[in-house]
């Protein structure tokens, strides 16, 4: 493309709104032009606003250090620069709807990393491998906005990438049953171990309001949409818990599965590593080529050599095998800041965008 979209970002000091930029370095297709955050940071550079806090291991992008923070609460002046905003703004639930759905009403659509919208009825809650048909309630939500251009669409949380792909993949097997336990790591908190020095070499079982994301969440993806709204599906039933461990990158998860139609092991593997969907189709700049990739070692998938698989961009499956009390169980692992935060909401704009739901203003 000859010229590239103009991008803002909104929270763009938070650690998520740090890996976005550092994942926009360089984007074939967007540029990123504007930085908001609280009324705090406004005014100083993004260098001065971040200070000491850059949390990526690559450096600060030259191109945004001298960008000026603009306050994410002056919307009409921020929307302005920009055609479309990604969000990580750290606010309440309530506060991010409204500035989300703000931001829309000046017609530029906002691609979000938050919670707060996900179960909005008219809002698609998207994994662009899995169902990107939900945007096609977008329409709907324009009608409710009064927008013709300006639209709110959000990804998923982090803690469902590792194993919600999979069940994806095996659909036609017909899960009914999974009980997952995830192994989170700190950084899905927007911590580092300086931050938060009583995680090194400690467990904490409790991650609040994690374990109802990561029961009800994958419904919504596998739902449809009917009478412009996204109906959840009715199953398989998830029983979770969520566990926070000392990683700094990379939510594990141990699961286990009961299908209606028992599949064979090669049957299940061989739907992983063909599991593909629309941003495979389009070559899309920050898809993986591979989605899902099986690893055949006992001790596989591990943190240290497998999160970073496809730029922290694909699924890392391992230990499948038969189970005494399920029929299955298996290991997954995903890049919770990467395909889980803000590399799977740059994928979604990219759809969004190939879709021509993105456009310059």
């Amino acid at each position: 493309m000859d010229k590239k979209l103009r991008v803002g970002i909104l929270g763009a000091t938070g650690m998520v709104g740090q890996r976005f930029i550092s994942l926009l370095e360089e984007h074939p297709w967007f540029e990123v032009v504007a930085v908001a955050a609280s009324p705090r940071s406004a005014g100083k550079t993004y260098e001065e606003a971040v200070g000491g806090r850059w949390k990526m291991q690559k450096p600060m992008p030259e191109a945004v250090k001298k960008l000026v923070v603009m306050n994410v609460n002056e919307v009409d002046k921020v929307a302005a620069e920009v055609d479309f905003v990604f969000s990580a703004v750290d606010m309440t639930k309530d506060e991010i709807k409204a500035i989300e759905d703000a931001y829309a009403r000046t017609e530029t659509p906002v691609v979000s990393n938050n919670s707060a919208h996900r179960w909005t009825p008219d809002v698609p809650m998207v994994v662009p491998e899995i169902n990107p048909e939900h945007y096609e309630v977008i329409k709907h939500q324009r009608e409710r906005l009064g927008t013709k251009r300006g639209f709110v669409t959000v990804k998923p949380n982090c803690s469902i990438q590792s194993y919600a792909p999979v069940l994806t993949a095996w659909k036609e097997f017909e899960p009914v049953e999974v009980v997952a336990t995830t192994y989170q790591a700190i950084s899905g908190a927007g911590k580092t171990f300086k931050d938060w020095p009583e995680m090194v070499e400690n467990v904490i079982p409790y991650i609040g309001g994690e374990e109802e994301k990561s029961e009800q969440e994958p419904l919504r993806l596998w739902g449809r949409i009917e009478n412009g709204i996204i109906k959840k599906a009715e199953g398989p039933v998830i029983t979770t818990q969520c566990i926070r461990v000392p990683v700094l990158d990379g939510h594990t998860a141990a699961v286990f599965v009961k299908f209606n139609k028992k599949p064979a092991k090669e049957q299940l593997i061989e739907k992983l590593v063909s599991f593909s969907g629309k941003p495979q189709e389009l070559k899309l700049p920050s898809a993986p080529k591979q989605f899902i990739q099986y690893l055949e070692e006992d001790n596989r998938p591990q943190v240290h050599m497998d999160v970073n698989y496809e730029n922290g961009m694909g699924i890392s499956v391992g230990r499948l095998r038969e189970d005494t009390v399920y029929d299955y169980k298996f290991v997954g692992l995903s890049h919770n800041t990467v395909r889980g935060a803000a590399g799977g909401a740059i994928l979604s704009a990219e759809l969004l965008k190939a879709l021509g739901y993105i456009e310059a203003k």
